[in-house]
């Protein structure tokens, strides 16, 4: 009978030893320490950590509560040991109970965490080519993270960097899927750009030197625009010579390639699906207006050119003819001189 009475006396001074209470003081002044003060550990590794009681602290009742792993007293100190963390949320409380009954224990704070399963980037709610001056969504989505508040996402263009993202919501520590957006606007050098995302877990000075880090592949943008002429436009009137060549430029980059129809073209000369028009030898007939159609699937530009045609001057012919009347005035004056000599010579009776 005596022997039952003592194992029951022996089982209760172990539950105390173990038990603690939902009102543990974690600000008193003397303290349990934890070795080291908080630990981060990758999820499925082992890892330990040390509680030492403070010198006047007492012994008889000193003990650490854990919801995973093991630990071994040995004095003042208390090795917690996990051989395999398999847990997302735990934190070990190291604890001394004095004799007024009134517990104080210091909390270990645990990080467990979970590199990406995958990192993916994409345009939210669109597919296919984008067009030029708009708005759209770039989507990172980082699937079975944990724990998702140390996650920083980082937005590229090719090597430019776009933006940074972070977990603004409550913390979960179980591994999530998040996704994380950053708003662009799209310009012509964004065709054929690659856009890609990356996520790092920035766990702090506890955490690996190398912060965890996952990228994303790549996502070839394709960039829609209307066409844009490249040559200045010509609001003037070019004005030709007979028999001087014309030119006419209106070529233009446009996504997709644009295609050209040269319309309202003078009389004689044939139509023509070439961004250059070219007459060899100008005539009076090739006078006129010469209008540039540019079309792809966005959008039409049109470029008009005036083209005034001088007549041509020979200038043999120019030459002779200034010899000509040089002559006629040369006749001229010497028929005239002729004729004032016989009006000044007097007549004899």
């Amino acid at each position: 009978m005596f022997s039952r009475y003592l194992l029951v006396i022996v089982s209760l001074v172990d539950f105390l030893s173990d038990f603690h209470v939902s009102c543990c003081d974690e600000s008193c002044t003397n303290r349990t320490v934890f070795t080291p003060s908080s630990l981060v550990v990758k999820h499925g590794d082992p890892t330990s950590a040390i509680c030492s009681l403070c010198p006047s602290c007492p012994e008889d009742i000193f003990n650490l509560e854990k919801s995973v792993g093991s630990n071994v007293k040995n004095g003042s100190t208390i090795t917690w040991t996990v051989d395999k963390m398999m847990e997302w949320e735990t934190t070990p409380l190291c604890y001394y109970t004095k004799a007024d009954g009134h517990q104080c224990c210091t909390p270990l704070n645990v990080t467990v965490y979970k590199s990406p399963d995958l990192v993916s980037v994409s345009f939210m709610n669109h597919s296919g080519p984008l067009f030029l001056s708009r708005d759209y969504t770039l989507q990172c989505e980082v699937q079975n993270v944990a724990p998702v508040r140390s996650v920083h996402v980082t937005f590229f263009r090719g090597q430019t960097e776009l933006g940074q993202k972070q977990y603004l919501s409550k913390p979960q520590k179980e591994p999530v899927t998040e996704v994380f957006t950053l708003s662009i606007s799209t310009t012509k050098e964004d065709h054929g750009a690659q856009y890609w995302c990356q996520a790092k877990l920035e766990l702090g000075p506890d955490g690996p030197q190398t912060p965890p880090m996952v990228a994303s592949k790549d996502v070839t943008a394709t960039v829609y625009y209307k066409p844009q002429q490249l040559a200045p436009s010509r609001p003037d009137v070019i004005t030709l010579t007979q028999g001087d060549p014309l030119e006419l430029d209106c070529t233009a980059v446009g996504n997709p390639s644009p295609s050209y129809t040269w319309t309202s073209l003078p009389d004689g000369v044939p139509p023509s699906n070439s961004s250059v028009l070219t007459i060899q030898s100008v005539a009076s007939g090739h006078e006129g207006q010469y209008t540039c159609s540019v079309s792809n699937d966005v959008g039409t530009n049109t470029v008009t050119f005036r083209v005034a045609v001088k007549p041509y001057i020979n200038p043999y012919i120019v030459v002779a003819v200034l010899v000509a009347i040089a002559g006629s005035i040369a006749v001229a004056f010497y028929f005239y001189k002729r004729s004032k000599q016989h009006e000044a010579v007097p007549t004899v009776e």
